[in-house]
């Protein structure tokens, strides 16, 4: 076993991980409620990603994926929510991972202070096992394979109608900038999570985001009533994704980590994933002074945009709302953040990075010459896509 030492913290810098490491009397008594998994043998890895402790299982008779939350950030009701999605998206046909019952039926099971769930290790090589959120695809292969899976996830979607999340840490919701004014949206997002509603600096950075996003929200909110709602991954970035190979041509095999799902629309997703996957972000917190020149990669936006439309083609008023949703969509995913570093595990100072760097340093990038960029390439790839230019198709990709 390689037990994890550190984890992936808010910066380049590993950090130490938020939860401990499961260990292998654990996962025995836990893999005792599921007969089809088999005796446990050995940890083999043990994931670097924050907000809940994951590992792959050798058993007996395979190798499982083992995740384990505390109750305060996902109890059996929310993890019921991912599940009830992911067993539709399996369904259909989605490159998903199945999930493991017990006998009677149950996937997430409450142990103590712990839920647990249970997923087949799909066969795939994880390229990105070690890549930070916010780190570029390694090629323009990747990114078109990337946004071709997406394309799936949507599709298989479509016919999943139930209703969005109750408040719930670390979801990726759209309901502030979903709503005619944001200002009473926000009330509505920080009264449902009481460690942000009497926080100063929250109150402060909240209001300065919602002035500097007010023209995108402007441009967005008459093409909303165009959009269809749609259950969606909303943090779709390489290492989510299992590949079928470890070479530059690999396609995705496997979408994992639902934990951000929620009913949000398609090009909240699109945007998140944008936003994951073109800029990069840890340019800028490694240098500040590099903001107005970070590295954008707009081939890769292109790649991941034309794999997209390859499998599900977008409206004109989701082409139209693109640009503007990738201007907004950081900012709820930032709250959540913030409110998991404050009211779980109160950490004063990634709560203020989530807040002053996250939430409100990319809204006034997405305000200057850097944000200005990434919005026109995605303005001009809409504006080809909604004359019905040919796709391309990046140099040695096969379609599939």
């Amino acid at each position: 076993m390689s037990a994890s030492a550190t984890a992936h913290g808010m910066s380049e810098a590993r950090v130490k991980p938020d939860w401990p490491a499961l260990r292998l009397d654990e996962v025995r008594a836990l893999l005792r409620h599921f007969d089809g998994c088999g005796e446990p043998i050995e940890i083999l890895s043990t994931s670097p990603r924050p907000f809940s402790a994951a590992s792959v299982v050798s058993t007996k008779t395979g190798r499982v994926f083992v995740k384990r939350h505390h109750r305060s950030v996902r109890d059996r009701d929310g993890l019921l929510e991912e599940h009830r999605f992911l067993a539709h998206l399996h369904r259909h046909g989605a490159p998903v991972p199945r999930i493991f019952a017990t006998a009677a039926g149950e996937t997430a099971i409450e142990m103590g202070d712990w839920t647990y769930e249970v997923h087949e290790a799909p066969a795939g090589v994880d390229i990105y096992e070690d890549a930070l959120s916010w780190t570029p695809f390694l090629c323009l292969a990747h990114a078109y394979a990337a946004g071709r899976a997406l394309g799936k996830l949507h599709r298989a979607a479509e016919s999943y109608t139930a209703p969005p999340r109750p408040p719930r840490p670390l979801i990726a919701s759209f309901t502030i900038f979903a709503a005619a004014d944001p200002s009473a949206g926000l009330r509505r997002y920080l009264q449902a999570h009481p460690a942000l509603l009497l926080d100063a600096l929250t109150q402060r950075c909240s209001q300065e985001a919602l002035a500097l996003l007010s023209p995108f929200h402007a441009r967005l909110q008459p093409l909303l009533p165009l959009l269809a709602p749609l259950w969606t991954h909303n943090d779709l970035h390489g290492s989510n994704i299992l590949w079928s190979a470890a070479g530059d041509h690999a396609e995705a095999a496997a979408i994992i980590d639902f934990g951000l799902a929620d009913r949000t629309y398609a090009v909240h997703d699109l945007a998140h994933t944008i936003e994951r996957n073109i800029v990069e972000w840890l340019e800028i917190d490694a240098d500040s002074a590099r903001i107005d020149n970070v590295p954008i990669h707009i081939d890769h936006l292109t790649a991941l945009l034309d794999g997209y439309t390859s499998i599900r083609s977008l409206s004109d008023a989701e082409l139209s709302a693109l640009a503007p949703m990738a201007a907004l969509c950081h900012a709820e995913f930032a709250l959540t953040e913030a409110d998991y570093f404050a009211g779980v595990l109160h950490s004063d100072e990634n709560h203020r990075v989530c807040v002053e760097d996250y939430l409100v340093g990319r809204a006034r990038w997405m305000r200057g010459p850097g944000g200005e960029k990434l919005l026109q390439a995605i303005e001009q790839w809409a504006l080809a896509r909604n004359r019905r230019l040919p796709l391309a198709t990046p140099q040695g990709v096969k379609e599939s």
